[in-house]
């Protein structure tokens, strides 16, 4: 039997030989970055219901179930296992290629991994679909995808805490084969919260501030396992006894279930020990694809750990078909943040709040599943089915969307002030603060094409947070690591754009700019961020959400009165400090610089363009009869005072730009420092510019000259082109300072919208060719499922499931304009 990808399968999935390991991946560049190696898979979860993932190996290995936090090991009991008999012979696997390291389970049998010259199946991944082919061991064919109920523009399904795992069983010989499948799970109620309720916040090597997390795993003193079923479903319900209301976090129930069909016996051992060897239930399934029927609903005692399974068998004639659905859900309501500040996930909104759900969302999954993969499949056909788009650019445009359930994700439930809940993803693992506002100006295009409510809700966040103040001190990071004085400053000032929407350890999206590596007040790129952000989000969502801007207009007029208080010498551009003060926050800009100016003067042009449309707005009410104090949108004095001031300030910015960066080439860094680097990034208040149709920043000549250029320089000199555009060097692509960290590292997001830049100026096959550098590093390398925000020509990565790498987004919507 050879690799034979079903017809099913998309052709542009991401694909590897089953338990194949990587021989050079990636390696991280600081020992203090998280690097939990190459074996990540494809993330099961709704959207901030807390996810799992298993890998190209079978294990499932990824529990990201309290939010925020990040927990990756091999849970041997949580497994599926496949027993096959042909009457004179037969074989049973557990189908993970990694036996337990604990020493435990030593009565299973585990399958085989592939090696280069021997396939035993291959793994493929699509974003929200996954799927094991297993071959070359069993007689029959065996396939199981694994999705959950994502797809865009869906603000109910794709919340819910599920996994659908659809079997499909061929039988191609010529005599009938019985098999059985068995899926096993460990009662992990209580697991998922921090012992620690007020962990102590410490500045870690890199500057950036940490905490200790200490998950309650292995604590299941009370768990109870029970069979459930009704007359079309089976399962086990594990819950835990003594959960009152209001639920804590990490208690609520788990749920395994499948259907009852007339081709199938159902088995079940509702309470076996994962600790053990595993032989009372491997015994009778690996003999003849039975378990005991054996009923245990006493609770755990202390020290004791609690499995249950369940299975099915059934019996092929020679070319028959049979799919099986197997469905994993969790019922756990809360988040906690801080001690005691608490919300409930959005998906409570359909389920209720108190926990014991489990059996309902799994049943909820079986009636309906075929219903969500169709649904999948709806969404992604129109991209799938472009034959502009090269397969490659497809899987990885798809597969980039993993962060939306694994990034740490929140969803709360809906409220009066937010009707369909507040949204966050981390900027990383490592950088585990929410929804960083440099990060998102590229990160943020998935979300905004796909679930455009959610991002508008994450940008009112922002404008709820610009007016506050926190005037507690804080050491700055950055000057710990280079061995400065230490620095302190103020948390948050008033006016000031914040850099993020706070840390899991806090009160999020109350609580913000959590980072304390830069003192983000000072930052010259977050204001026009903002600004950009919210036309963006305006004029890409049917230019017709009014009420949006109004929410934002408030924040707009106070953080552009606050960013220019930065023009010292009064020519209209604020100036970089010299200290990095923006989102390249290790590279000192001194003066006007090409990356902050550009986005001034962009951010301004967006600022002219909101308070005509709210000018216009107003107009358009009074003439219709609504009373003034009946209006949600902005007077005309307050947004024609503004504009008048804004053009000002853009007529005299724009040619102190170009008089002071502009060498007849290219955009200098800076205005200030006299270096000659040539800055990848340097136009991004070009390209947002040219994307919401507002005139040009800068001519489009010499865009075009300065784009060239960076094409030339960052990425063919750079190493050749074979890792993409480097984020800053010299015209003939060698180094400023060989010492430089972020100059001299690539960073995923930012050519992807050097990327969508390019497809702008008419650069297509340049934007793929750098495109698909960046994909094959991240794909070929063992970078699959964690994206890091930077990788370097040395194979080395930093930060893990980085959120700017969804700007490969941003490259399909200009390709799509």
């Amino acid at each position: 039997m050879t690799n034979q990808q079903s017809p099913e399968i998309p052709s542009c999935t991401w694909n590897r030989p089953i338990g194949l390991g990587w021989d050079k991946p990636y390696t991280v560049r600081y020992a203090s970055n998280l690097d939990d190696g190459p074996w990540h898979g494809m993330p099961l979860g709704g959207f901030g219901a807390g996810c799992i993932g298993r890998s190209s190996r079978g294990d499932f290995n990824l529990w990201h179930i309290d939010g925020g936090e990040h927990i990756f090991k091999n849970v041997p009991a949580c497994q599926f296992s496949v027993f096959e008999s042909n009457g004179t012979s037969s074989q049973a696997y557990a189908l993970s290629t990694q036996s337990p390291e604990d020493g435990s389970l030593q009565a299973w049998q585990w399958y085989p991994a592939s090696t280069e010259s021997a396939l035993t199946g291959t793994y493929h991944s699509l974003y929200p679909r996954s799927w094991f082919v297993y071959e070359n061991v069993f007689q029959s064919q065996l396939t199981c995808e694994q999705f959950s109920p994502i797809w865009a523009n869906n603000y109910q399904e794709t919340s819910y805490p599920v996994a659908v795992f659809l079997w499909k069983a061929h039988n191609p010989s010529n005599a009938p084969i019985t098999l059985s499948i068995m899926l096993t799970w460990q009662n992990m109620v209580g697991w998922f919260t921090n012992a620690l309720k007020s962990p102590e916040v410490k500045i870690r090597d890199d500057g950036s501030p940490v905490y200790e997390y200490q998950p309650r795993c292995g604590e299941s003193q009370g768990n109870y396992n029970q069979v459930v079923e009704n007359s079309e479903y089976f399962g086990c319900f594990l819950g835990r006894v003594g959960i009152t209301e209001p639920v804590k976090e990490g208690d609520g129930s788990w749920c395994i279930a499948t259907v009852k069909h007339p081709q199938v016996e159902v088995f079940h051992h509702s309470k076996w020990h994962p600790e053990g060897t595993g032989e009372e239930v491997w015994q009778s399934f690996a003999a003849e694809g039975s378990l005991l029927n054996y009923i245990d609903a006493n609770p755990a005692v202390e020290n004791q750990q609690l499995g249950s399974a369940i299975a099915v068998r059934f019996t092929l004639q020679p070319g028959e078909t049979l799919e099986i659905p197997f469905v994993l859900a969790w019922d756990l309501p809360v988040t906690e943040f801080a001690a005691g500040v608490n919300y409930y996930r959005r998906y409570t909104d359909f389920f209720g709040k108190n926990g014991n759900h489990a059996w309902e969302i799994a049943t909820t999954a079986l009636e309906n599943y075929q219903t969500w993969r169709s649904q999948i499949q709806s969404w992604q056909a129109p991209i799938l089915q472009r034959e502009d788009l090269p397969d490659w650019f497809k899987m990885a445009l798809f597969n980039e969307l993993y962060d939306l359930t694994s990034g740490g994700t929140l969803w709360s439930a809906a409220s009066e002030l937010d009707p369909i809940g507040q949204f966050a993803v981390l900027e990383c693992l490592d950088y585990r603060w929410y929804e960083s506002l440099d990060v998102r100006l590229y990160g943020s295009f998935g979300l905004l094409l796909l679930f455009p409510e959610l991002e508008k809700s994450v940008m009112r966040a922002f404008a709820r947070a610009i007016p506050q103040s926190d005037d507690h001190q804080r050491i700055i990071g950055y000057y710990y690591t280079i061995g400065a004085d230490t620095t302190t400053a103020a948390r948050k000032v008033a006016g000031a754009t914040p850099h993020d929407l706070g840390a899991p350890n806090e009160h999020v999206w109350e609580k913000t700019n959590y980072t304390c590596y830069q003192d983000c007040n000072l930052w010259k790129d977050l204001s026009c961020d903002f600004v950009l952000q919210v036309y963006r989000d305006y004029l890409l969502t049917g230019a017709d959400d009014v009420e949006f801007l109004a929410d934002c207009w408030d924040a707009i007029v106070q953080t552009l009165d606050y960013l220019k208080t930065f023009d010292k010498d009064g020519d209209g551009i604020p100036e970089n400090s010299g200290a990095p003060d923006q989102t390249f926050d290790d590279w000192r800009l001194q003066g006007v610089s090409a990356y902050c100016g550009g986005l001034w003067l962009a951010a301004l042009e967006a600022a002219i363009a909101i308070s005509d449309i709210l000018i216009m707005n107003h107009r358009e009410k009074l003439r219709a009869g609504v009373p003034p104090v009946e209006q949600t949108s902005v007077g005309t004095e307050s947004a024609e005072k503004q504009k008048s001031i804004y053009e000002q300030w853009l007529a005299q910015s724009r040619p102190i730009y170009e008089e002071k960066l502009w060498n007849g080439q290219y955009y200098r860094l800076d205005s200030g420092s006299g270096s000659a680097v040539v800055m990848a990034d340097q136009l991004c208040g070009q390209f947002y510019a040219r994307l919401l149709e507002l005139p040009d920043i800068v001519p489009s000549d010499r865009a075009l000259s300065a784009l060239k250029t960076v094409y030339d320089a960052c990425f063919l000199k750079f190493q050749n082109g074979e890792f993409g555009a480097a984020n800053g060097v010299l015209p003939d692509g060698s180094p400023e300072n060989p010492k430089a960290t972020h100059p001299l590292e690539v960073w995923t997001g930012i050519n992807f919208g050097l990327a969508a830049f390019l497809v702008q100026m008419g650069m297509q096959d340049e934007a793929l060719r750098l495109t698909q550098a960046v994909v094959q590093q991240i794909y070929n390398n063992g970078l699959q499922f964690r994206t890091p925000e930077a990788i370097t020509a040395a194979g080395t990565f930093r930060a893990s499931t980085y959120l700017r790498a969804m700007a490969i987004w941003g490259v399909y919507l200009v390709m799509s304009k």
